[in-house]
């Protein structure tokens, strides 16, 4: 426990074995459970997985989101105070992941995220750096809040996750979360972060131009979905 707090870090991961080792060794040792969710893998993910102590959760049907709410409803018997959020790409620096940990648990936020700077050519595509400026403008126009980013890696208090009452199974997962967050109320906070390229392997979303632009509609789609 850190700060009295059960801490749960929830890994989305398809076809990441070879990404996998080194995240989950970059893991802060206050993190008390490390829940891998297979999303749908026809590698060895779920060996390696296994291999460094992490909880493996299978939810075969494609989707961050889906994989995500898969990782969450896996807690649900015995929910952690902390839930944080990263991506099995090694691109996320994990060795920060503990201050974002540390506003949650110390009540300086309900919900922590990560603002990427690249540190690398290429981090951060051309259609990723336009996407993250596109809907952090419209929800700045819509709800008034200035984030800077849509980065994965994140924490929030199980009590305030579960106000948000997460449905989106799949790119728009990221971009809800955030606004929900200022719908319910919650306080959120931006802490910039290192940003890599992807260890291996090519990006099932920025990795191609149309698994880009399916990203790009679908945050939209989120975005304008939840202005009432």
């Amino acid at each position: 426990m850190y700060l009295g707090k059960t801490i749960a870090l929830i890994i989305p991961a398809r076809n990441e074995a070879l990404t996998l080792p080194c995240v989950l060794k970059a893991v802060p040792e206050e993190v008390d459970r490390v829940v891998v969710v297979d999303n749908g893998s026809t590698d060895d993910t779920h060996r390696v997985a296994e291999k460094h102590c992490a909880q493996v959760v299978s939810e075969p049907r494609k989707g961050y989101g889906r994989a995500c709410l898969a990782g969450l409803s896996a807690q649900e018997a015995d929910p952690p105070d902390i839930v944080a959020f990263a991506d099995a790409d090694g691109s996320d620096d994990l060795s920060r992941l503990i201050e974002f940990i540390d506003l949650v648990a110390n009540e300086e936020a309900d919900l922590a995220l990560a603002r990427r700077v690249p540190v690398e050519p290429k981090a951060l595509t051309h259609q990723q750096r336009f996407g993250n400026w596109l809907a952090t403008r419209l929800i700045r126009l819509f709800w008034g809040h200035d984030y800077k980013d849509l980065g994965p890696m994140r924490a929030i208090t199980w009590d305030g996750l579960q106000r948000l009452n997460m449905a989106d199974t799949s790119y728009g997962w990221t971009v809800e979360m955030q606004v929900k967050a200022l719908q319910k109320g919650l306080r959120a906070t931006e802490l910039p972060v290192p940003y890599l390229r992807r260890k291996a392997g090519r990006s099932k979303v920025s990795g191609t131009l149309v698994g880009s632009l399916l990203a790009g509609v679908k945050i939209l789609r989120v975005i304008f979905r939840e202005i009432r």
